[in-house]
């Protein structure tokens, strides 16, 4: 793992939180998109090399939803940047981590992304991020 790529950050309401992060770090989101896949809306706000990621869900059915619901808003997972996900996969199933998606997907801010189940981690989603070239 090379660094944190990014923290995601759960939310209720995309709008509201684009407006509060906007004033917390003096800019607007540099990039927003939607990954159907994952049942979400994504924004991305950067300070420095450092990332925030809000999500909110697009359906009662996504992940996103089922987590604010248990849960509340706030932090939801940490992503790191990897150079080859599937070779970072393998390495962590061997290390006796959980994987939620043995195959890459593609995810947000064009990456392709795996998961680590929280239960493996200390209750912590780890998110694996590799650059799409």
């Amino acid at each position: 793992m090379k660094k944190i790529e990014h923290v995601g950050i759960a939310v209720k309401d995309l709008a509201v939180s684009n407006l509060i992060f906007e004033k917390l770090f003096g800019a607007p989101a540099y990039k927003c998109e939607e990954v159907e896949s994952e049942g979400v809306s994504t924004s991305f706000f950067k300070s420095g090399p450092n990332k925030i990621e809000l999500l909110a869900a697009t359906s009662p059915e996504s992940p996103i939803a089922k987590f604010i619901e248990k849960k509340g808003e706030g932090v939801h997972h940490i992503a790191f940047a990897v150079e080859d996900i599937v070779s970072e996969i393998a390495r962590l199933q061997k290390e006796g981590f959980v994987v939620l998606n043995e195959t890459p997907k593609k995810g947000a801010d064009n990456k392709l992304v795996a998961f680590l189940h929280p239960k493996s981690t200390n209750g912590v989603l780890i998110e694996l991020c590799q650059e799409i070239n």
